[in-house]
């Protein structure tokens, strides 16, 4: 294992270790992940072992190592799915209805993860871990499009602009009903239900939610009325648009949790994110991916009636 060598000067002075190696290295690592080497050993200062909040002279001599990425304990597999768009950086998947996007309790197959860890074949170490960085998630029913990172520098970047909201997320969704008014904003907190742990609910102790909605067409039909929307996320809370819709009486249709006519319905939900933009996480360009209304959701149009342009 290589032993790299950083040397503190007066500037430094002062300074915790790990702000130095995050000032010095964060061009490659995460800020946690170069915590998490000093924590485990792997730094060292003047030749001594070292706390993350020691405190640098001038003159301090702080030597390092990058232990080789681990590999995760989760099996490749050769599950089909489409990579929409990929390079050195990233890469964008349309991930389909029904595939959890990574492994959780009880599920350690059949996951998006597994299936990139057998078709992505030069992912580099993401947070100590030879993995496909999952930066944001879909859930396990909602089908569309999602960037994946490849590479320290650029899982570090796009979590932060999905952080800090630069991500531009668009979705299309069926819903219960006539929406009124046909566009709006629906600004409601969410939170964990508090009877059922497994919803989301709008609760005043909540995090803020921003969903952006527009009527692209109304179905009148004898088994009911619906209306397909455009729909914006300017938050990312778990379960965020449907909770949303639930919320104005608007359920979407094939929701499981949320929809009181899903039995009845026997059909996917139908909510897909349809369109991603953001800047490359390496070069800076813009980058916009927007693809057509998964099957399912083209099949019930088709049902209600003629199927509007994108």
């Amino acid at each position: 294992m290589q032993i790299n060598v950083l040397n503190a000067d007066e500037n430094d002075a002062g300074t915790r270790l790990d702000v130095f190696a995050f000032a010095n290295l964060g061009g490659n690592y995460s800020r946690s992940y170069l915590q998490k080497l000093i924590d485990d050993g792997h730094f060292s200062l003047n030749g001594k072992p070292v706390k993350r909040s020691s405190k640098l002279k001038s003159g301090d001599k702080i030597s390092y190592s990058i232990p080789e990425p681990e590999k995760v304990s989760l099996e490749a597999e050769d599950i089909p799915i489409e990579i929409i768009y990929e390079d050195s950086s990233i890469a964008v998947i349309n991930k389909p209805y029904g595939m959890t996007v990574h492994a959780g309790a009880g599920i350690k197959s059949g996951t998006l993860v597994n299936a990139l860890l057998y078709k992505i074949k030069d992912l580099s170490g993401i947070g100590g871990e030879e993995r496909p960085g999952i930066v944001h998630r879909l859930d396990k029913d909602t089908a569309g499009i999602l960037v994946v990172a490849k590479n320290d520098i650029s899982h570090r970047k796009l979590s932060q602009d999905f952080a800090e909201r630069r991500i531009y997320k668009e979705y299309a969704a069926i819903v219960h009903g006539i929406v009124y008014p046909q566009n709006g904003i629906v600004e409601e907190k969410i939170g964990r239900h508090p009877v059922n742990r497994k919803k989301m609910a709008v609760t005043a102790s909540g995090r803020d939610s921003t969903t952006e909605y527009s009527t692209t067409q109304n179905f009148k039909t004898q088994a009911g009325d619906y209306t397909l929307l455009k729909i914006i996320l300017h938050t990312g809370r778990t379960h965020q648009i449907r909770v949303h819709m639930a919320h104005k009486n608007n359920p979407i249709a094939g929701d499981p949790l949320y929809s009181k006519n899903t039995k009845q319905l026997n059909i996917p939900l139908m909510l897909s994110s349809v369109k991603l933009s953001f800047d490359h996480p390496e070069t800076g360009g813009k980058m916009t991916f927007k693809i057509p209304y998964p099957d399912h959701m083209t099949k019930f149009l088709l049902k209600l009636g003629k199927i509007p342009p994108k």
